[in-house]
């Protein structure tokens, strides 16, 4: 943003800026010289949300959820300011007005003072009839729109109330404040006072109701939770009673553990068969070997100790397929010790015997022998064990499938009706311990508010300084006129070559103008002139050029003016300037430096004969704009302009504006240099900015001349 055009832009709307202002600071303060004096009243209502000491007494928990507990003040606070409370307000105001007539809060409104004395009684009634039943006030009662009229009339309706009614919680504290202003200091006390009572009686009488329903409904749930759970447990129990089925978990559990030890017991078996197997095998093979410790020629076996191994064998067949009898059992055993004794008897006997080692070998054998057999027999026990409880254990799983639905189907019932019983007296509890509001302090009558009328003067004074000047910006951001060579630049992306300021010529010629050496805006419009002489002949005598073309986006842009003024001061210099075009309406021909009118330049490309004069020539165009192609060949007028070169140092074309863009192309084609004459003050149009294309398009394209800039606003940049 450019700073100094702002700085600039406010400068010229200063004296609204300040104007403004006062004269809203004068209108306020007559406005608000005589405001009647204010009396405020503020009455305290206790909720015992956030109050320890209540909390304590009541039991509840202290650990507060802060945002449940602001969520509760502001239900409590929008339940004040319902249409129900406020109507009942409204009652009690407009009532103490007609009740006491010779001291009534406000002074009787018209609509209320051309009520006959004798009706004013009946209208009464109505209202009071209207607060016992605690209807609400408004304009779609039929047959009732006088009843609101009356209140609205006296400022005791819902909206005029609640612009001077304040109610809020005072921060973070257990209190709801409610104050109200108005200019009877009685009337705010009697209002915050009268809403308060109202509200407290009833808000209860609304949560009672409430929580009566509540524990009503919640009876009626938990005698229907009740009868589902005894329902439900009665089924279990006769569904226990029909399966003989005490406890079904314990049960199960004492059979899956006694399978489990069988099924040990079977593997030790299995274990000590094929442990008992593995030795007989390794006695075998060293009685059938020539150990050292076994071998010899001694035999020390008798035929008693054979006929016992055989009785033996016989024993443990009968026993085993006898179904372990203890009788069996008994006779091998005793069966057993005579063969050990024998045994032993004969080891004796033959201790030197080197067939000892082997008789004891061949008795170890033996043991293993009934120790394995003992084990196989009692594996078949086992196995019909297993058998008996797998089968136990196997009627129990429908049971179980059946009894986990009638267990789960109690636990259920059972629980819903445990939450019913938990919510029951839940709400008994909160009904009598819950939230009880209480006034904690009643409005009282006070002193007069402060004046805010310095408050109102002053926001007043700043609000329409702040529309103002917010107006004002506004303008300047929403301004797209051009009025110096930087907003030029940023807004063509072309360059400007030089500007020249606004002449109020007064009908004057150039030889005036430029012969006065009194008026300032003479005086600066030449300095500008100059400089852009002398850009001018920079740019063009690099190259050797000598026709300029002088243009614009549009008409009145003073491009004439700008190329009579050029040619002028170009002579000024001792030049020798063709002017084509330009003004020559005020032209003498007096002097030699001044303007001449002679010729068209349409006499001369038909006679190629130009009458010059000491330093200016002026050829006239042709108003009607015809077009030069019309008139010559493109060759024919080339060779013209040759011959105009020769004759002349500098060639100035006022072309025609690029508005007429047929014509301008045709002038621009036999143009060297050209410039643009852009005034200020104006904005670029949508056309303009179309045109701007064609001009970047233009080889021979200078720059801009800002033209009719104010002195105050030339830019230095």
């Amino acid at each position: 943003m450019d700073f100094k055009a702002f700085l600039k832009h406010i400068n010229r709307y200063k004296w609204i800026l300040i104007l403004v202002p006062l004269v809203t600071l004068c209108i306020t303060y007559f406005m608000v010289k005589n405001l009647p004096k204010q009396y405020s009243s503020e009455a305290q209502i206790s909720t015992g949300l956030v109050d320890q000491s209540k909390q304590l007494a009541t039991g509840q928990n202290q650990n507060m959820d802060y945002f449940k507990t602001s969520q509760q003040f502001a239900n409590i606070i929008e339940k004040i300011k319902m249409k129900k409370i406020m109507s009942i307000l409204s009652y009690h105001l407009i009532l103490h007005d007609l009740e006491n007539p010779k001291q009534p809060f406000k002074k009787y409104s018209d609509k209320l003072d051309s009520i006959p004395a004798d009706k004013r009684g009946q209208l009464v009634s109505q209202y009071q009839e209207k607060l016992i039943k605690k209807e609400t006030l408004t304009l779609s009662d039929k047959g009732n729109n006088d009843l609101y009229n009356i209140v609205a009339s006296m400022g005791y309706d819902e909206a005029t109330i609640n612009k001077n009614l304040t109610i809020n919680r005072g921060d973070g504290s257990d209190f709801i404040n409610v104050s109200y202003v108005s200019p009877n200091p009685a009337l705010s006390a009697f209002l915050v006072n009268t809403l308060t009572t109202e509200f407290i009686q009833n808000y209860g009488q609304d949560v009672n109701f409430n929580q009566n329903n509540s524990i009503s409904l919640l009876d009626s749930l938990l005698k229907k939770k009740e009868g589902v759970m005894n329902q439900k447990n009665a089924a279990l129990k006769n569904f226990k009673m029909a399966n003989g089925v005490l406890n079904l978990d314990k049960q199960s559990e004492i059979a899956y553990t006694q399978i489990s030890q069988n099924e040990d017991r079977k593997a030790q078996a299995l274990r000590d068969i094929q442990a008992n197997q593995g030795a007989i095998s390794a006695i075998e093979s060293k009685l059938r070997g020539k150990d050292a410790y076994t071998g010899g020629n001694v035999v020390s076996d008798n035929r008693e100790i054979v006929d016992i191994k055989n009785q033996l064998n016989v024993a443990n067949n009968h026993y085993i397929d006898g179904n372990f009898k203890v009788s069996d059992k008994k006779k091998i055993d005793s069966l057993t010790n005579i063969l050990n004794a024998k045994t032993l008897r004969n080891s004796d006997n033959n201790i030197v015997d080197p067939t000892a080692s082997r008789q004891n070998l061949i008795q170890q054998r033996a043991n293993l022998d009934v120790a394995m057999n003992q084990a196989k027999s009692s594996i078949v026990s086992i196995d019909r064990e297993l058998a008996q409880l797998k089968a136990k254990y196997n009627t129990m799983v429908p049971f179980d499938a059946g009894i986990q639905n009638y267990e789960r189907d109690a636990d259920l019932a059972t629980k819903d009706y445990m939450d019913a019983l938990n919510r029951y007296n839940q709400t008994r509890t909160e009904q009598n311990i819950g939230v009880k509001l209480n006034i904690a302090q009643v409005g009282l009558i006070g002193t007069p508010e402060p004046s805010k009328r310095l408050i109102y003067i002053a926001l007043s004074g700043f609000s329409s300084f702040s529309l103002c000047f917010i107006a004002v910006v506004a303008l300047f951001f929403l301004d797209n006129t051009i009025h110096n060579s930087k907003q030029l630049i940023n807004a063509t992306n072309l360059p400007v070559i030089g500007s020249l300021s606004y002449v109020n010529r007064e009908d004057r010629s150039l030889k005036s103008i430029w012969n006065d050496t009194e008026k300032p805006n003479y005086i600066a419009f030449k300095n500008l002139l100059r400089s852009l002489r002398l850009e001018l002949t920079n740019v063009m005598d690099a190259d050797e050029s000598r026709i300029l073309g002088i243009t614009s986006l549009g008409t009145g842009e003073g491009k004439s003016f700008i190329a009579s003024s050029l040619a002028h001061a170009f002579a000024m210099t001792g030049r020798k300037v063709l002017l084509i075009g330009g003004e020559t309406q005020q032209v003498e021909s007096a002097d030699t430096k001044e303007l001449a009118v002679r010729d068209n330049f349409e006499t001369f490309l038909i006679k190629r004969e130009i009458h010059t004069q000491d330093l200016i020539t002026v050829l006239n165009k042709n108003k009607d704009n015809t077009s030069l192609l019309e008139i010559q060949s493109s060759k024919n007028l080339k060779a013209g302009f040759d011959v105009l070169r020769k004759g002349f140092d500098l060639i100035i074309i006022d072309i025609n504006s690029l508005q007429d863009i047929s014509v301008a192309k045709e002038w621009l084609m036999f143009t060297e240099k050209n410039v643009a004459v852009f005034a200020a003050g104006k904005a670029l149009s949508d056309t303009d900015k179309e045109l701007l294309v064609y001009l970047r398009e233009q080889p021979g394209f200078i720059g801009w001349v800002l033209n009719k800039i104010k002195l105050n606003e030339k830019s230095k940049s």
